[in-house]
C-alpha cells in the first residue's frame, strides 16, 4: 500500500458467509458459504493492494472469519448487530480513533471483480465532498466516502438515489470491478466474465454443474 496522497480506511461488513448470498438460487449452503467467503477474501485482497489505501477494517461478528481476514492483512472490529448502516457508522468511529488522519471508505464484500486501479481511480476523484459508486444497475451503491464528520451512508434498496438525495457526488467512470457485485448467478457470471480473484475463481469451478458457465 502507497503513502502518496490521501490515505483512507475501507471498511467492509460482512456477514457470516453461512448467511449470506440467499439469492443464490440453486447453490447448495456449503458452495453458497465458500462464495461469500471468497467474494470477501478478494474484496479485501484487492483493497490491500491498492494505493491510497492504508488500512482495512472489516465489520462483523463471525470471530473465525475475521481471523481469516485479519490474517492476509486487514482490521476488525465488531457489528453490533444493529443493521447495516449503522454498523459501517460505528466502523466509521473506531476507525476514527485508531487513525484519525486517515478518510473512511465504505466499501461493499461482494466485490469478487474489484482490481486495485479501479478501486484508486474511484478514490482519487473523491477526495472533497462525500461521494458514492453506484453499482452496474445503477440503483445501489458499491462505495460511499466522506471526511469523518460527513460519514453518513445510505445503503439498501434504492441507495444510489438515497445517496444522492444526500447530497453525496456520483463519482463516474466506467470502474468495471467496483461496479459489479455479486448478488445472484446472472451477476456472478458478469464477474467472472471481468475476471475475478483467485478464492472466487477457485469457489466458481464448483458450480459448473449449473446452468451456463461460471469460469473460464
Amino acid at each position: 500500500m502507497e503513502s502518496v496522497g490521501t490515505q483512507h480506511v475501507v471498511l467492509i461488513p460482512v456477514k457470516p458467509p453461512g448467511v449470506g448470498k440467499t439469492r443464490l438460487v440453486g447453490v447448495p449452503p456449503e458452495q453458497r458459504t465458500g462464495l461469500a467467503t471468497a467474494f470477501a477474501i478478494d474484496t479485501v485482497t484487492a483493497c490491500l493492494a491498492t494505493p491510497g489505501v492504508a488500512r482495512v477494517l472489516v465489520t462483523t461478528d463471525d470471530a473465525d472469519f475475521a481471523h481469516s481476514l485479519t490474517a492476509l492483512g486487514a482490521d476488525a472490529c465488531p457489528d453490533g448487530g444493529s443493521g447495516l448502516n449503522p454498523a459501517l457508522v460505528q466502523a466509521a468511529a473506531e476507525a476514527a480513533r485508531r487513525w484519525p488522519e486517515l478518510r473512511p471508505v465504505a466499501l461493499c464484500a461482494d466485490l469478487p471483480a474489484l482490481r486495485p486501479v479501479d478501486l484508486a481511480t474511484a478514490l482519487a476523484s473523491a477526495s472533497g465532498p462525500p461521494s458514492y459508486v453506484a453499482d452496474a444497475g445503477g440503483t445501489g451503491t458499491t462505495l460511499y466516502t466522506a471526511a469523518y464528520d460527513d460519514f453518513d451512508p445510505h445503503f439498501g434498496i434504492d441507495s444510489a438515489a438515497a445517496h444522492s438525495a444526500s447530497g453525496a457526488r456520483a463519482i463516474a467512470g466506467d470502474l468495471p470491478g467496483l461496479r459489479h457485485d455479486v448478488d445472484d448467478l446472472d451477476s456472478l457470471r458478469a464477474a467472472v466474465a471481468l475476471g475475478v480473484g483467485a478464492a472466487t475463481r477457485a469457489a466458481a469451478a464448483a458450480l459448473k454443474n449449473l446452468d451456463g458457465p461460471l469460469s473460464h
